[in-house]
């Protein structure tokens, strides 16, 4: 197998693992709403709306990084809706705030945050965005 193909054969793996992390995010955003409202910024309006929208959006993304014709923007749209959801993983961290009764320490928090970048840069790197920093896109 060459450099190449097997390139190739990661990119695919990991974008078929973030789209399958996006869809369970997505259901339990649409089913199981409590958890993210309890995270959810008290300037965040109507939260009730944007909660079951990220879940929309989760979804949207998932679907669009498995359709060739859509990775590009799912990639871009999935790394602009991290970036956008940090305030709330930061606020939660902050404010130690309890999930179904249970105080997640900063062995979660901690790594949860740092990781978000990652988050960000995988979506853009699956979806076949960028090559950074592991090649150059072919022109």
């Amino acid at each position: 197998m060459t450099k190449s193909a097997l390139s190739a054969r990661i990119r695919t793996a990991a974008r078929i693992l973030l789209a399958a992390a996006y869809l369970v995010a997505g259901i339990a955003h649409l089913t199981r709403p409590a958890g993210f409202l309890a995270i959810t910024p008290h300037w965040v309006p109507m939260p009730e709306t944007v909660i079951a929208l990220t879940g929309v959006a989760e979804l949207a993304g998932a679907m669009g990084l498995m359709t060739q014709c859509l990775r590009p923007a799912a990639g871009i749209g999935l790394a602009l809706y991290a970036l956008c959801v940090w305030p709330a993983n930061i606020h939660h961290a902050i404010n130690d705030i309890p999930l179904g009764g249970l105080h997640l320490s900063w062995w979660y928090h901690g790594p949860r945050l740092a990781l978000q970048p990652v988050i960000i840069w995988w979506a853009l790197w699956a979806s076949g965005v960028t090559d950074w920093p592991l090649g150059r896109k072919a022109r």
